[in-house]
């Protein structure tokens, strides 16, 4: 009760500051971070899980929330394979440049302008 009591006068000196950002972005003791849209965003503690909309989080997992202007996401997201045309440089996990064409299953990492991702290729 002390823990979510706390909690509760945390997110509402939080939303004092929060006018000006769209995310409240989670990060994990893992270094990922997960960023969820704070417009109609409900909280919801149940034993030792956070639920922030559709995402739920172990508590003892959390690193720190912060607000932030920018969706700051790190999870695997899904490609399309036009975006796969996009890339500059294809690298297998071993560190062997490989050409779009050599991709065969497996995992690899790619650059591109806009920043380094890792594919999975399925």
């Amino acid at each position: 009760m002390k823990k979510l009591f706390l909690f509760m006068m945390l997110m509402g000196t939080l939303a004092v500051h929060a006018a000006d950002y769209a995310y409240l972005t989670f990060e994990l003791t893992d270094g990922s971070k997960t960023s969820v849209s704070v417009s109609s965003l409900t909280l919801s503690i149940s034993g030792t899980t956070l639920t922030a909309g559709s995402h739920s989080f172990t508590l003892s997992n959390l690193n720190k929330m912060y607000f932030s202007a920018d969706d700051e996401t790190t999870d695997i997201q899904s490609i399309t394979g036009v975006e796969l045309d996009e890339f500059t440089d294809i690298y297998d996990l071993n560190g062997r440049k490989v050409t779009k064409e050599q991709m065969q299953k497996g995992v690899y990492i790619v650059k591109s302008n806009s920043g380094t991702y890792k594919v999975v290729r399925k």
